[in-house]
């Protein structure tokens, strides 16, 4: 969410981006955690007007809120059941079976630490896509081996298939007929400029530099007229009627590292894959020196014809006393299949099984049934949650809210309150008594590429916790989210916030108001 660099990477390609996001084992060994070091929490942005604010009535004792901190903190399960989930499970494609075995293994993890009720929702996610080996080389204009993965869902080439790399960077469908049309045959495909990357390892920054990088940032950003939006959602179509031999991407991160991603919802009918930024700059220069750049590259993938079943693992605690509400606690469990998905989102799964844990050990009795949900398909499109919120739409306005960790291994720094300014008295006095976990701050932001956005369309009030970065930048989507970049200390904390809130909002005296649905597809 955030990361700026990565927005305008998605905003230079969109022609080739993903579909919009409506997307038994052992037991771990006990961990103990370390206090996290306080940081420094962003300020909050200004409020346009008063709003009326919305008291819930939070009820909980303080002496069961500090038994809850207590367990999170110091007897945290965290650690272990992320470096299993991700060394020896490894990475989760939605459809994959991997995912699958992710599934089992957490839903036997809740059974462990004492939920109430745990099962598997099943739903059916377009064709499965299993990665090959691949092979990319240049040999032009001079020769040596390259880094390159294909984006997910993409076909591979049958073969060595080799051809000269051209910029294909017309902004509208008529531009592309008067400069292209007829000539990309055989070509391998470039479709934006390079994203402007500061060189970590020279001077640092000033503020005519930052001021100077902004300015090139905003200059590749086209705006999205009627004609440029028409060219981009053709574009692939366009480039598979002339017959190119592939497409490549930048892979928008420093040190050779590439952002993944790719759904079945986009898929292309030729090669498409991505290289690090280094490589993809080096093309482009060559290219501007008129030089012949030539490509060769060997992958090979695996597309099912059909669809897939797969699954969202659900536990829940039930309610004492309004066991219809509920309070659900999300994030998901699918990730790229680069590295092992250890920061996005590992770190937010095994954050959401750990606040079931702690509140099932701190022997807490909430009133409102809190529940539980590891969505797969996030990747693809928030497909998992949007078919669980299609599937529980009867319910949903029994729903207190849908509280989700998105952002990767850094501790919660607070809540950007997602257009519900009426709830800030509210998340500050649900902070106020975890004070030792924090500082935290209430902020009016909205948030989007996660689960909470499935909920939000359909009223339920629905947030996305605030993070530390902590490395996100760098991890996410790429070959080194692994667990050497996991903060487990932090991921405990983000549970213990996590558990702490949803059992207020669980014992809260009323349902906090709905917002109007917009429009469900």
């Amino acid at each position: 969410m955030r990361r700026f660099l990565l927005m305008v990477t998605a905003a230079l390609v969109s022609a080739c981006a993903t579909a919009p996001r409506p997307a038994s084992a052992p037991a771990s060994a006990t961990t103990p955690v370390v206090t996290a070091t306080p940081v420094a929490a962003p300020q909050p942005a200004p409020v346009d007007a008063v709003v009326a604010q919305t008291d819930i009535g939070l009820a909980t004792e303080p002496r069961t809120l500090d038994a809850v901190m207590s367990e999170g903190t110091t007897r945290s399960r965290a650690a272990g059941d992320l470096q299993y989930l991700t060394d020896v499970i490894g990475p989760r494609l939605t459809g994959s079976a991997a995912m699958k075995r992710a599934n089992d293994w957490t839903a036997a993890k809740f059974r462990e630490y004492g939920a109430d009720s745990v099962w598997l929702e099943s739903w059916k996610f377009g064709q499965s896509w299993e990665r090959g080996p691949m092979t990319l080389a240049m040999l032009a204009p001079h020769r040596r081996q390259l880094i390159g993965f294909s984006w997910a869902w993409s076909p591979g080439t049958q073969g060595p298939l080799a051809g000269d790399v051209m910029l294909v960077d017309a902004r509208t469908e008529a531009e592309f007929a008067q400069r292209f049309t007829g000539k990309l045959k055989g070509k391998y495909v470039l479709t934006s400029v390079p994203l402007p990357i500061w060189n970590p390892d020279g001077p640092a920054m000033t503020s005519r530099d930052s001021v100077r990088m902004d300015s090139l940032r905003r200059a590749l950003v086209v705006v999205p007229s009627a004609d440029v939006t028409s060219y981009r959602q053709k574009q692939l179509a366009l480039l598979a009627a002339e017959g190119i031999a592939g497409l490549v991407r930048d892979g928008g991160k420093e040190f050779t590292l590439v952002s993944m991603s790719g759904s079945p919802a986009r898929m292309s009918d030729f090669p498409y894959f991505i290289v690090p930024a280094e490589t993809y700059r080096q093309i482009h220069r060559l290219l501007e020196m008129r030089e012949t750049v030539r490509l060769e590259a060997n992958i090979r993938n695996t597309v099912s014809r059909d669809s897939t079943v797969v699954y969202n693992t659900i536990a829940e605690i039930r309610g004492s006393e309004r066991p219809d509400e509920v309070v659900l606690l999300g994030a998901h469990l699918d990730s790229w299949d680069l590295a092992t998905g250890t920061t996005d989102n590992a770190a937010g799964s095994i954050a959401v099984l750990e606040a079931a844990r702690i509140l099932k050990a701190a022997g807490t009795r909430p009133k409102r049934t809190i529940r539980f949900a590891l969505f797969s398909g996030e990747e693809q499109g928030l497909y998992g949650s949007a078919k669980y919120a299609e599937a529980h739409a009867a319910e949903l306005s029994r729903m207190q809210a849908v509280l989700v960790l998105d952002n990767g291994t850094g501790r919660i720094t607070g809540m950007s309150l997602q257009g519900r300014d009426d709830l800030r008295a509210a998340w500050v006095a649900l902070f106020a008594p975890l004070a030792p976990l924090g500082p935290f701050t209430v902020q009016s932001r909205n948030k989007g590429g996660t689960d909470h956005l499935s909920f939000v369309r359909y009223g339920v009030p629905a947030f996305n916790f605030d993070q530390t970065t902590s490395g996100y930048n760098h991890t996410h989507h790429s070959q080194a989210d692994t667990y050497d970049h996991a903060i487990p200390e932090y991921v405990a904390q983000a549970a213990t916030v996590m558990a702490a809130t949803a059992l207020e909002l669980a014992n809260a005296a009323v349902l906090i108001p709905r917002t109007p649905p917009t429009a469900v597809r």
